[in-house]
């Protein structure tokens, strides 16, 4: 006689969470330093501090996908939204010079399909490759009274550690120093409201349109993941004396930058510096938005910004493209009240 489970009959499939555990161990043992000291499945995830630092600090960041996971749904492709995850994280903790140690996920579902599970941490393990971290835990919560059957949600933990004395906030930006700005690789994770109205609600466009402008599929253009700008701006750290760094997020320049800057200081930003991106064009025309609204709203093609003094901005730039990026100076500091002048 074949035994019933009972939490099965409920709706959460215990044999599927196993499963979903054997498909992402190779995954996520491929982001593992050598500080890392537990094995996945534990109760706890286990890592050791880096040698060398006097006064180390932990500097932590949780932050989702937001609703970017719809166009997932949409496309029915899972892959990308772990790397998004992961960005949103720790693009955040290396502002305050934080260099990433570790990364832990929540995915909460609907249903537990293992190979969408798998497809999702698979993401998840790329963006910490990308970040430098170790992915040391997570949890899988298979919830069918609080999601939909194919819907889920995805959330992220970081942790990164700073020497006390080099912890970058902002308070030692002056006027003159330089605005170094980095390419975004189009909309991130941040806006996505606004964006599936302009697409999908008020033009009744499908994912699979696809575009010359955009060069592919709208879905395809949208799923790029977020920029994670780790291995080209933490050898700056230990080399430079950073002011500032901001991550463009939600709210656009004029929420973000102005994070960084001290009272009595402003950010004058030369908008012409940025190189135009495909997306955000295509997105002001579908809904005939005004410029200064985009750049209330998206990164319009920066999504990482470096206060330096000016005698350094030179080595940082020649650093910068060294390391693969292409960094524009996108403004400098100047006295006033308004924190932010495009």
């Amino acid at each position: 006689m074949t035994k019933t489970n009972a939490y099965k009959t409920a709706g959460v499939d215990v044999e599927a969470g196993y499963e979903s555990v054997r498909l992402i161990k190779e995954d996520v043992k491929r982001t593992f330093s050598r500080y890392v000291l537990s094995e996945l499945g534990g109760f706890g995830g286990l890592i050791e501090l880096p040698e060398g630092y006097q006064k180390p600090v932990l500097v932590s960041g949780t932050d989702g996908v937001g609703t970017k996971l719809m166009i997932a749904f949409m496309t029915d492709r899972h892959d990308t939204v772990g790397i998004d995850c992961v960005a949103m994280c720790v693009n955040d903790i290396l502002c305050q010079g934080a260099k990433p140690l570790f990364f832990l996920d929540y995915i909460a579902c609907g249903k537990n399909n293992p190979q969408k599970i798998a497809s999702i941490v698979k993401g998840v393990a790329e963006g910490c490759v990308r970040g430098n971290m170790a992915l040391i835990g997570g949890e899988t919560a298979e919830m069918p009274d609080m999601y939909a059957e194919d819907d889920y949600d995805l959330a992220g933990f970081a942790v990164g550690v700073a020497e006390k004395e080099k912890i970058i906030t902002g308070a030692s930006i002056k006027a003159g120093d330089v605005l170094i700005g980095l390419p975004s690789s189009g909309v991130h994770s941040n806006g996505f409201s606004l964006v599936r109205k302009l697409v999908f609600k008020d033009n009744k466009l499908d994912v699979n349109t696809k575009s010359d402008t955009l060069g592919g599929t709208i879905g395809e253009t949208l799923l790029t993941p977020t920029k994670i700008y780790v291995q080209s701006v933490e050898p700056l750290i230990d080399r430079y004396d950073i002011a500032g760094m901001c991550h463009v997020t939600g709210g656009g320049f004029y929420e973000n930058i102005p994070r960084m800057i001290p009272d009595g200081l402003c950010a004058k930003i030369d908008t012409s510096a940025i190189a135009p991106v495909p997306i955000f064009d295509y997105l002001r025309e579908l809904g005939d938005l005004d410029i200064d609204d985009m750049y209330h709203t998206f990164n319009m093609g920066i999504g990482f910004v470096i206060a330096i003094d000016k005698n350094q901005a030179d080595a940082v730039m020649t650093s910068l493209k060294a390391s693969g990026e292409a960094p524009v100076v996108l403004g400098e500091i100047i006295p006033g009240e308004e924190k932010i002048i495009l």
